[in-house]
C-alpha cells in the first residue's frame, strides 16, 4: 500500500470517515433486507409452496443472519487488528494477519 492510501484516514475528519464508510454498509444491509422481503413474496405467490415455502424460509433465515454475524465478527476483528498494527508502524504484522482471517470467513461462507 502506498503512503497516500492511508494517509486520508490519518488527515480526514472522523464524520467524513463515517460517511464515507458506513454508507456502502448501510446499503448492504438494506439489500440484504430487500431480498429476503422480495424472496418471501415469490414464495408466497408461489401456487405449489404455499404455507410450507414460507415457513421454511422462516425457519433458515435466523440461520442465515447468525452466519452474516459471525463472518462481520470476524471481518471486524481483523479489521481493527489491521487498523492497529498499521497505525503503529507494524505493517509485517497486519500483512501477516490477513490471510488467515480470509480463509476462516470463505470457509465459514460455504457451510
Amino acid at each position: 500500500m502506498s503512503a497516500e492510501t492511508n494517509n486520508c484516514l490519518e488527515t480526514e475528519s472522523l464524520g467524513r470517515l463515517m460517511r464515507k464508510y458506513a454508507f456502502p454498509c448501510v446499503i448492504s444491509m438494506l439489500v440484504a433486507a430487500l431480498y429476503n422481503i422480495v424472496d418471501q413474496i415469490f414464495i408466497a405467490n408461489a401456487s405449489y409452496l404455499g404455507l410450507y415455502g414460507n415457513a421454511a424460509n422462516t425457519v433458515v433465515f435466523p440461520m442465515t443472519v447468525v452466519a452474516i454475524a459471525i463472518a462481520v465478527m470476524i471481518g471486524n476483528g481483523c479489521c481493527t487488528f489491521v487498523s492497529i498494527s498499521l497505525g503503529s508502524k507494524k505493517s509485517d504484522d497486519a500483512a501477516r494477519e490477513i490471510n488467515p482471517r480470509q480463509v476462516s470467513k470463505i470457509s465459514l461462507s460455504n457451510y
